[in-house]
């Protein structure tokens, strides 16, 4: 199976175009918050329009499963036509259990306990900003970092990325360039 992961957009429209072309193909999309606002601390990128995204959103043909961020709000539902306001999604795909979360609600130290407890194969959240992927046992937790705001801390990860799992492997993309950096 091939899953498709984006979080962090903040209303760039760009970011969300460049994700699709890397991870076209992907049968499933998981969008882990922060979908339409960028919030006081960041200024708009260039790209920057919630509106068009949220009709991208609408229009892109492949089944999304999204959590909500600290940054969406009620009103963004009115305009994306998916169920956005679920702080916590699961899904069950080819027998492996997905819990995506943004990560703002709990630290990661808790949504590893909770996914241990609920016996998640696959942890997916958000909100940092920074990409990631850390195998705990038998569990996998996928940050994918953002295509807006990169906060990482070591440069060579300081960049738009997106994320995807294909046939199991989980894989950090740089969203520039297409190479794979994790």
């Amino acid at each position: 199976m091939y899953i498709g992961i984006v979080s962090d957009l903040h209303g760039n429209l760009a970011g969300w175009e460049r994700a699709l072309e890397l991870l076209r193909g992907c049968q499933v999309l998981l969008c882990p918050g922060d979908l339409l606002y960028h919030g006081p601390r960041f200024d708009p990128v260039e790209s920057y329009n919630p509106r068009a995204l949220a009709e991208a959103i609408n229009n892109c043909g492949v089944p999304l499963l999204i959590a909500r961020g600290n940054a969406d709000s009620e009103v963004d539902g009115l305009f994306v036509h998916q169920p956005i306001q679920s702080p916590y999604a699961f899904a069950l795909l080819e027998g492996k259990r997905f819990l995506v979360t943004h990560g703002h609600l709990e630290p990661p130290e808790k949504l590893l306990e909770l996914a241990g407890r609920w016996r998640i194969d696959y942890l997916v959240n958000g909100h940092f900003h920074r990409p990631h992927i850390t195998v705990h046992g038998s569990l996998t937790h996928i940050n994918p970092g953002t295509p807006t705001y990169p906060l990482a801390e070591e440069e060579a990860l300081r960049r738009p990325t997106c994320a995807r799992i294909v046939d199991g492997v989980p894989q950090i993309l740089d969203l520039g360039s297409g190479q794979v950096l994790l």
